[in-house]
This record gives C-alpha cells, sequence and structure tokens, in this order.
C-alpha cells in the first residue's frame, strides 16, 4: 500500500514548489499509470518515495513504513522492497547480462548459491534467456531495458516504479517491456508507471492520474489521455 497525504516538496526561490499537497493512495498489485507534462512532478514523486529526497510537509507511507519515522540505516532495506526502471537503462557497460543483475543481488548481500538460481529464473520472465553472456552493448534498447527491468526485480520487490521505461524505444520494443511490466503485475507487484506515451496508457486502460504542475489534477479508472 501507498499512500501520500498533502506531500509538498519545494527546492528553492529559483525552482519553486515542485510538488504541491500531492494525495495519492494506491492498493497492493495495483497498477497505476502517471501521465503530466515535463515538470509536472511526476519524477519528483518517484523520487520521494523511493527516499532519494524528502517532503518539506505532508506524509508519506509505504507498506506500513512511516517514512517520518525512517532512519537513514533503515533506507537500504525499503530500497529492497522498491524496484527502479529508468528511462535510460544505467547498466554496466563493462558487465554482462548475468553480471549487471547479479551485481545488484550482491550489492545486498544475497550469497552466491542463492544468486545463480535466482538470476535464470529472472532472465526467464523478462524474455532473455540464453543471453545471460551478452554485453549491454551487443543487445537492443529493448532487450537493454529487459536487463534493467530484471535487475530492478530479481530482489523480489513489493512495488515497482518504472519511470519512463520506453521513451528512448521505438513503438515494438516499448510494447515488449510494457508487457513485461504487466506480466510482473500480474505475479503480484504494486506497479507505477509514468509515460508521455499516449498510445501505451490508452490501450493499457488502466488507472490513469494526470498531474500538472506539481497537482493531480484527474485519477480515474480505464481514463485515456490526451498528451
Amino acid at each position: 500500500m501507498i499512500l501520500l497525504d498533502r506531500v509538498t516538496k519545494t527546492y528553492n526561490k529559483d525552482i519553486g514548489t515542485v510538488l504541491d499537497r500531492v494525495s495519492l493512495h494506491v492498493e497492493p498489485n495495483e497498477f497505476v499509470i502517471i501521465v503530466g507534462q515535463s515538470g509536472a512532478g511526476k519524477t519528483t514523486l518517484m523520487k520521494l518515495l523511493t527516499r532519494e529526497e524528502r517532503p518539506t510537509s505532508g506524509k508519506i507511507i509505504i507498506g506500513g513504513i512511516d517514512y517520518d519515522k525512517l532512519k537513514d540505516h533503515e533506507i537500504p532495506l525499503l530500497r529492497r522492497k522498491i524496484g527502479v526502471v529508468f528511462q535510460d537503462f544505467k547498466l554496466l557497460p563493462n558487465k554482462t547480462v548475468f553480471e549487471n543483475v547479479s551485481f545488484a543481488l550482491e550489492i545486498v548481500g544475497m550469497g552466491h548459491r542463492e544468486i545463480q538460481h535466482t538470476i535464470p529464473r529472472v532472465l526467464d520472465i523478462v524474455n532473455l534467456s540464453g543471453k545471460e553472456k551478452r554485453m549491454p552493448m551487443e543487445l537492443s534498447g529493448g532487450e537493454r531495458q529487459r536487463v534493467a527491468i530484471a535487475r530492478a526485480i530479481a530482489r523480489q520487490p513489493k512495488i515497482l516504479i518504472a519511470d519512463e521505461p520506453t521513451g528512448n524505444l521505438d513503438p515494438k520494443h516499448a510494447w515488449d517491456v510494457i508487457k513485461i511490466i504487466e506480466k510482473i503485475n500480474q505475479y503480484g507487484t504494486t506497479v507505477l508507471l509514468t509515460t508521455h506515451n499516449q498510445d501505451i496508457v490508452n490501450k493499457l486502460k488502466r488507472r490513469v492520474v494526470t498531474m500538472e504542475h506539481g497537482r493531480i489534477v484527474s485519477d480515474r479508472a480505464n481514463a485515456k489521455y490526451n498528451a
């Protein structure tokens, strides 16, 4: 469960208020699409959820964790519950597909045997079985994004945040990625997807939250989006 109650984020006089009293409730296993033009506040919202940023005011509770009471040493544990996928993949270019996913598991202390068992299963979910030894530059953009998704879900997070995951992809590869994200949601993971892609939003027919100038201006089920 994700709960934001009147969350405001202000940086400085030059930037001003990026989020303005945003309230949002997301149920476990829900698939929510967050839309809005650049500068609407979508990415800042995601950074607050992963605790990269702190709100100026308001309350955030995720999975029973009250962010007001969250200690700094507890943040890594929180982030294990939240997988994040970015528009620009953020893969390690000098590591293979297997090593990219493995690295994410090693830094949270997973043992060698469990890593060897986990990665083939995760790569199968994202349809990359057999490409374990490929380097990122040997893959298409869609395949690289699927490696990034594999890395994000390898720790079995409760929530997957996909921040413009199709922004650098052609339509075919974009839909390959969206289908993978839908599959992950069907396995029980809550999904928050931000996108500018009108076609994706309208075909998915999910709950759509629209942001403008740091505020939520619409929150509707099975909604269409006119970018």
